[in-house]
């Protein structure tokens, strides 16, 4: 029997999943009505891992931003992964924003979890190891008692737990 039991607290998002979504997006796009002749799009930058968004118009940009939301609601991915940027302007009126994918717990959000997993007085001991943190304990109960008390938390980003051993 093992001494030591732990898992990870981390924050991943399906890049595959984006992926499907922001294509079914597009072609949702490319047969509504009120968007024909419309230049509304979406782009895929995985290599920054955000979504450009473009449009007409600030109004059908926010339409067009709520598609996006739906498809990645019915693709599994969590809205608190979305993180919007600033509202740019570009060539001929046409508006553009960017939205960032956001991948791994920040070392601030991390020190906030470790803080509550302290606070509870669990016999835990968590560690923060770049983007993700690991709890570790001798009972299993403990770690359960974690679990359970970071799912009543909301900490802006969407949290999975892996490698439960």
């Amino acid at each position: 029997m093992a001494d030591e039991f732990s898992f990870d607290i981390v924050s991943k998002v399906d890049m595959q999943a984006v992926d499907d979504a922001i294509n079914a997006a597009n072609k949702e796009i490319s047969v509504r009505f009120d968007f024909r002749g419309s230049i509304s799009r979406f782009e895929l930058d995985k290599k920054e891992g955000q979504v450009i968004v473009t449009s007409d118009d600030e109004g059908k940009l926010k339409s067009v931003i709520e598609i996006l939301k739906s498809r990645f609601a019915k693709r599994g991915i969590d809205l608190k992964a979305l993180d919007y940027q600033k509202l740019e302007t570009a060539l001929g009126g046409t508006v553009r924003q960017a939205v960032k994918i956001t991948q791994g717990i920040s070392s601030e959000k991390a020190k906030a979890i470790v803080a509550d997993i302290k606070s509870s007085k669990v016999k835990v001991t968590p560690t923060i190891q770049s983007d993700q943190v690991r709890v570790t304990s001798k009972s299993k109960d403990s770690l359960q008692q974690v679990i359970s008390l970071l799912k009543g938390k909301d900490y802006g980003l969407p949290v999975q737990f892996a490698n439960y051993r």
